[in-house]
C-alpha cells in the first residue's frame, strides 16, 4: 500500500513539472488599442484570451489611454477566472506619428516575470518601433519575450528586421522567442539569417490580417503575425489562429476589434 502511494506521488510530482513547464503564448496586434476601445469590446477580447497562459500585444496607444486600455484588459481577464498581471512599454522612440507602445500579459499561475521588461535601445536609430523584451520563468525554465510591430509594408520593414540577427549574439544566454506583426511574410530573405540560427518560424503560409470584404468566404489578407523559436530548446506541441472574425456578421465589424487575428503557439522545452 505505502509502495502504491508513494509512486502515485512521484507521478503526481513529475506531472504537475510537465505542465508547469509547458506554456501557451499567443501574440496580437490589437489596432489602435486605447480608449476607444468599449467595455464590450475589451470583454470580448478577454474571452478570446483567456484560455491562454502568455499574452503580446502590439499596437497599444501610446497615450495614457494605451497603458489604461492594457490595465482594463487585466481586470476583465481577472474576471474570467484566473490571476493575471500585465507589463505596458513606454512609448517607442519614434516619431510622433508612429509611436506606439508594447503590453505583455501571463497568467501568475503559470509564469514569473523576472527583473523588468525593456524596451531594447541598441538599435533604435535604426528601427522605428524597437522591440519590447520580457523575460518569464516557466517552472525550471526561461523565456525572453521580444514584442515587435514592424513598419508598414510600404516603408520597407525588411529593413528593420534585418537587425533581428543581432539579438542571438546580444543575448546568448537568451531563450528569445521573438513574436509580433512583421508587416512581411516569413518566407522574406530577411529571416534567413536567423533561420540558420536555428531560429524557425511557427507558421508557414499563413495569411493572418483581415480583408476589408472577404472573398468567396476567404476573410484573410496577408502573412504578416509569425512567432519565431530556437528549435534547439523549443518544440511547440500546437499553434493555429484564432478565427474571431467568424463570430461577427460583416467583416467591417470584426475589424472594429482588430484587423489582425490572434497568431498562438503551444510550447514545451527540449
Amino acid at each position: 500500500m505505502f509502495k502504491k502511494l508513494a509512486v502515485s506521488c512521484i507521478f503526481i510530482l513529475f506531472s504537475f513539472a510537465a505542465v508547469a513547464q509547458s506554456i501557451s503564448i499567443v501574440s496580437w496586434n490589437l489596432k489602435h488599442f486605447g480608449k476607444s476601445k468599449t467595455d464590450i469590446e475589451i470583454e470580448k477580447i478577454a474571452d478570446l484570451l483567456k484560455t491562454y497562459d502568455v499574452v503580446a500585444v502590439q499596437e497599444v496607444v501610446a497615450g495614457d489611454g494605451g497603458a489604461k486600455a492594457v490595465a482594463r484588459l487585466a481586470d476583465e481577464l481577472n474576471r474570467k477566472g484566473a490571476k493575471w498581471d500585465y507589463a505596458i512599454s513606454n512609448p517607442t522612440q519614434s516619431s510622433p506619428y508612429r509611436s506606439e507602445r508594447y503590453a505583455y500579459l501571463w497568467k501568475t499561475s503559470k509564469v514569473k516575470k523576472i527583473g523588468e521588461a525593456w524596451l531594447e535601445t541598441e538599435y533604435e536609430q535604426e528601427i522605428e518601433r524597437e522591440p519590447y523584451f520580457i523575460r518569464l520563468r516557466a517552472g525550471k525554465e526561461t523565456i525572453t519575450l521580444v514584442n515587435f510591430h514592424a513598419l508598414p509594408k510600404k516603408h520597407q520593414p525588411e529593413t528593420e528586421v534585418k537587425y533581428f540577427k543581432f539579438f542571438p549574439s546580444r543575448y546568448p544566454n537568451d531563450n528569445l522567442i521573438f513574436c509580433g506583426d512583421f508587416n512581411i511574410p516569413q518566407s522574406h530573405s530577411v529571416f534567413n539569417p536567423l533561420k540558420k540560427m536555428g531560429y524557425l518560424p511557427a507558421f508557414s503560409e499563413q495569411k493572418t490580417t483581415l480583408r476589408q470584404k472577404c472573398i468567396n468566404g476567404d476573410c484573410l489578407a496577408s502573412e504578416y503575425d509569425n512567432i519565431f523559436y530556437s528549435s534547439k530548446k523549443i518544440k511547440i506541441t500546437k499553434r493555429g489562429i484564432i478565427h474571431f472574425y467568424k463570430d461577427f456578421a460583416e467583416i467591417k465589424q470584426a475589424r472594429l476589434l482588430s484587423d489582425h487575428v490572434p497568431v498562438y503557439v503551444h510550447i514545451a522545452f527540449r
